[in-house]
């Protein structure tokens, strides 16, 4: 009830079970894939598993439709910042499916969507007012943890691996951007999350801000 009374909430709801169902299947993709191949965790930059170039695929793909989701649906304005970060993804992950090359530093960056479970879970239970205040606590630290796991260090590790050992010069330069924004990105929200849900006091959001129809964290 609480989703069905606005058009803008509804399409919201619907679009982040599609991104709940991608992080789940592309989550343990990533986990299976590189514990079943881990020794290719010493080659980042040549390292190659077809498990590992179809999940770049199939991530590609989702990129693709969420992006066009978002267009169709004309909430390109409330959602510009996930369509950067979608344009950012895609062409990073077309470059690897070209070349065959970094598939491995996009397997550890897809281990966060093992995060993105926890993270589109806590948007879900907001926008469906949950009465049990218990399950969102839960949800709060947990995610916590995960987005340290699965979303800082991996990032932090790459980010280090590229500045030390990747030449900054064609592709490698290209992705190194790339890395370096999503890393601007990625700390931008997780200062949001800190100021939501652990510093209340210090989050207030504009008065009248309908976000209804925005992906990104922002309450």
């Amino acid at each position: 009830a609480a989703v069905r009374s606005r058009p803008r909430r509804a399409w919201r709801w619907g679009n982040l079970l599609v991104s709940f169902a991608h992080s789940v299947l592309a989550g343990l993709w990533a986990l299976l894939s590189l514990w079943n191949s881990s020794e290719l965790l010493g080659d980042i930059q040549d390292g190659y598993c077809v498990s590992g170039h179809l999940l770049v695929c199939f991530s590609s793909g989702y990129f693709i439709h969420d992006s066009l989701d978002i267009i169709m649906n004309h909430q390109s304005r409330s959602s510009w910042e996930y369509l950067v970060h979608h344009a950012m993804a895609i062409s990073a992950f077309v470059s690897l499916i070209v070349t065959g090359r970094f598939l491995v530093a996009a397997m550890l960056l897809l281990l966060v969507e093992v995060s993105n479970i926890f993270l589109t879970a806590r948007m879900l239970l907001k926008m469906s007012n949950v009465p049990s205040p218990a399950l969102y606590e839960l949800n709060k630290y947990v995610n916590l943890v995960m987005y340290f796991a699965f979303r800082l260090a991996p990032q932090a590790y790459l980010t280090w691996y590229f500045l030390r050992y990747v030449e900054v010069q064609g592709q490698g330069a290209f992705l190194m951007a790339n890395l370096l924004l999503l890393d601007a990105m990625i700390l931008m929200y997780f200062s949001r999350l800190l100021r939501s849900d652990f510093f209340p006091s210090l989050h207030k959001a504009p008065a009248g801000r309908d976000v209804d129809g925005e992906k990104f964290l922002i309450d």
